[in-house]
């Protein structure tokens, strides 16, 4: 029986050739971020875990059974892997005072943590990427934060993912919502699960987005949520509504979408596809305007969302997608006396100039580190031997067509190895 230690599960090595995709959708979604105007923050993986009970809310499927929460034995506080980072991107903005000067468009990146059940495009360590625009009171934010979105799947050549969008309106407005809802469920509880009578007081809402199909059946009769909005609520959703057409977003407007955290108010949204299974959900947000003074800041509007790294990657390969080949520029083999160190600081050169270099390494005959210049990938082999060590040149292959192996002396090599590339 092997010992060999593996990685917990759901927790997953994303190795050389897949991380290649990684990188190249990180690449783009950097640059789209810049497009719009946001910068990025970083915040620990570590946090109090007072601040995920606040935020995200005591009787959410997230706080009471998937978060990773501990002790601290050295200073015995309760801490919690994050498992998602609005909240934390907040408790920055409160921190560090970053809304004092006016409002701020915020980025990040990076692992979160649930102990959920392992399945396709759904791990225990799973990553994100979100926005978050702190500040902005109005409609135009949010379309701004959808429209982002639909532009991001079209560079992205996804062509399937779909918009939901609903309005949950202000705390007060809820509160009345929830109590109808409360007395429409009693007065159905036996065709209740156990899951949403559990929640049937605590958390109403979440009983709205429940998978069960007995439970589905009572939420269809239960009272619309949007018949308790007041005129500033709908005016919002209006508003948001006219200008998604206006850009040319299709959507359909989803009254059940409620989200699963309890920091949400006025605008709710969701991108899916039917292509991940029971995973659908790609990206999801709302405006949370409420979630700065239950942190302990001072009042201030937000809206944002998060996207899966891990769907769009699966979304990606399934459409196959791959990442730009990236392969080095020139491979550098050595043999003779004096030639290890001269091909060693040849290609410390070659690097500062801005060429990608691979130095053989592992020994063997120029015979077998030829061949492996050639799986490298690289468009051209450089080869330092002694005569190219006492003429001070370096031989000059080409790998990927017929011209003629050329010398260059190494003191013009760095300028002409852009135009040797080239072909010329």
């Amino acid at each position: 029986m092997s010992n060999a230690i593996q990685a917990v599960r759901g927790m997953n090595d994303i190795l050389p050739d897949e991380a290649e995709l990684w990188l190249w959708l990180e690449g783009v979604v950097a640059a789209w971020f810049a497009r719009y105007g946001y910068r990025q923050i970083r915040t620990p993986l570590l946090e109090h875990t007072g601040l995920f009970r606040r935020a995200i809310g005591e009787v959410t499927d997230i706080v009471e059974k998937e978060m990773y929460t501990f002790t601290d034995a050295l200073n015995q506080e309760s801490l919690t892997l994050r498992p998602e980072a609005t909240a934390s991107t907040v408790r920055a903005a409160i921190e560090h005072n970053l809304v004092y000067d006016g409002p701020k468009r915020l980025w990040y990146q990076g692992p979160m943590y649930r102990h959920e059940r392992p399945q396709k495009a759904r791990y225990r360590e799973f990553h994100q990427f979100g926005a978050e625009a702190l500040g902005f009171a109005g409609p135009e934010v949010d379309a701004e934060l959808i429209a982002m979105c639909a532009a991001l799947w079209k560079e992205l050549g996804l062509n399937d993912v779909r918009l939901q969008l609903n309005t949950i309106g202000s705390a007060q407005e809820r509160a009345r919502y929830r109590a109808d809802l409360v007395r429409h469920l009693e007065m159905h509880e036996a065709q209740l699960d156990a899951d949403a009578k559990r929640r049937m007081h605590s958390n109403p809402l979440r009983v709205l987005d429940s998978k069960n199909p007995a439970v589905q059946a009572v939420v269809a009769t239960a009272p619309a949520m949007n018949a308790y909005l007041g005129e500033g609520s709908l005016e919002h959703f209006a508003v948001l509504q006219q200008l998604l057409a206006a850009a040319g977003i299709s959507y359909q407007v989803n009254p059940r979408l409620v989200r699963g955290l309890d920091y949400y108010n006025l605008t709710v949204f969701e991108w899916a596809t039917d292509r991940l299974g029971a995973q659908g959900t790609v990206c999801g947000g709302g405006r949370y305007d409420g979630l700065f003074a239950l942190l302990g800041g001072k009042p201030t509007p937000g809206v944002g969302f998060a996207a899966g790294i891990e769907r769009l990657i699966a979304l990606l390969r399934d459409s196959g997608r791959a990442a730009p080949p990236r392969f080095p520029d020139a491979y550098l083999v050595y043999q003779g006396e004096g030639a290890p160190a001269y091909a060693f600081t040849l290609g410390d050169e070659l690097r500062a100039a801005g060429f990608a270099v691979v130095l053989h390494a592992g020994g063997g005959g120029l015979k077998s580190q030829m061949k492996k210049a050639d799986a490298s990938g690289a468009a051209l082999a450089l080869i330092v031997g002694e005569d190219e060590i006492r003429a001070g040149v370096v031989s000059v292959k080409p790998l990927r067509d017929a011209r003629e192996q050329q010398r260059v002396t190494r003191a013009e090599l760095a300028g002409r190895l852009g135009a040797i590339l080239k072909g010329s």
